[in-house]
This record gives C-alpha cells, structure tokens and sequence, in this order.
C-alpha cells in the first residue's frame, strides 16, 4: 500500500511539473557584474577594448536554444551568445574600458551552451565560449575558455525552473571569472 503510494504521488508530482512547465516561456534574470573580479582586474592596466557582436547570432543556433522542462528559455532580448557579450560589455563598461573606436577589438564564438534542469534532484550546465582578441590586425589572443556548474534542482517544475532561472546568470560570472583570471587574457588587452 505505501508503495502504491509512493507511485501515485511520483505519478501526481510528474503531471503537475508537466502542466505547470506548459508552454510558458522562461526568460533569462538580468546579469549583474561580479564586483570582487572586477576589483582585480582593475589593477591590470587594461587598453580600451571594442567588443564586436558575439556569434552565433542566428536565434535558431543549437547554442541559442535551451528549455526547462520543456519550454523554452530565453534572455529577454536576443540570444545567449548576445546575452553574453552584453555581460562583458556591461563588465567592461564597468571598467571603464570599454570604447567602440578601440584598436582593440574583442570578438566571441559561443560553442556549447549546456543547461539541463530535466533531473529529479540535479540540474547541470556547461558553458564554453571561444574568445579572440586583435589589435591592429595581429591577433593576441585566440582562447576557448569553458565553466560548468552542477545544482540542486527539484522534482516539481514550480521549485526547479526558478531555481534555474537564478543559476544561468551565476554560470555567466563563473565563465567569465575564468576568462578575467587569465593572464593570456589580461596580456591581450593591456597596451
């Protein structure tokens, strides 16, 4: 009998996760800046930087189209991969270094976009993103730099997808923590 149970209420927690992941659309939270990285990068001296549109732009990409328990998940404007470049632009900005008539232009290829919030108790993601940096023609840097995350997630789509709603952005700072930190990277941008 408890068994029967048990496999009713899966049985009830599984239609509701269905029906309440519908055909809703989930939009991407705004990024904010992780300020301490931000903190450190500003003693590297940076050059000013233009950043050029991050590919793919085409919203059909595989990279551009995620779900969450079967609906479509989105940023509120655009694409991931401009969700992305609007996020080192806006850290940028942030530097102060950011400047459209730069020598030095940053461009970006979003490579794989992983987010799966489909498991029971453990939602995933992997980001990875190919990052070119060129100064007069030379390019300084060509550099695919990647962050994953692991989460907790839930059975029932009321508890996971704003769980995951709040993660992408989280995984968006650990890229781009790991892009900051590096000294390939920092040696691209510095005059």
């Amino acid at each position: 009998m408890a068994r029967i149970r048990k496999v009713l209420a899966l049985a009830l927690c599984t239609a509701l996760a269905i029906t309440v992941s519908g055909c809703a659309t989930f939009a991407v939270p705004a990024y904010s800046p992780d300020y301490p990285t931000l903190d450190r990068l500003k003693t590297a001296r940076l050059a000013p930087v233009a950043i050029q549109p991050f590919a793919p732009q085409d919203p059909a990409a595989p990279v551009n189209v995620l779900t969450l328990r079967g609906a479509p998940f989105a940023p509120a404007k655009g694409t991931f991969a401009s969700y992305i470049e609007a996020a080192m632009r806006e850290d940028m900005a942030e530097l102060r270094r950011l400047d459209a008539q730069a020598p030095t232009q940053l461009s970006a290829t979003l490579l794989r976009n992983d987010f799966d919030f489909s498991g029971l108790s453990v939602g995933t993601g992997t980001i990875e993103l190919r990052v070119v940096v060129t100064r007069a023609g030379r390019t300084r840097l060509d550099k695919t730099y990647s962050a994953s995350g692991q989460y907790e997630s839930h059975l029932a789509a009321n508890v996971a997808v704003p769980r995951a709603q709040a993660e992408y952005p989280s995984l968006v700072r650990r890229l781009l923590r790991t892009v900051y930190a590096d000294a390939a990277f920092i040696a691209a941008l510095q005059p």
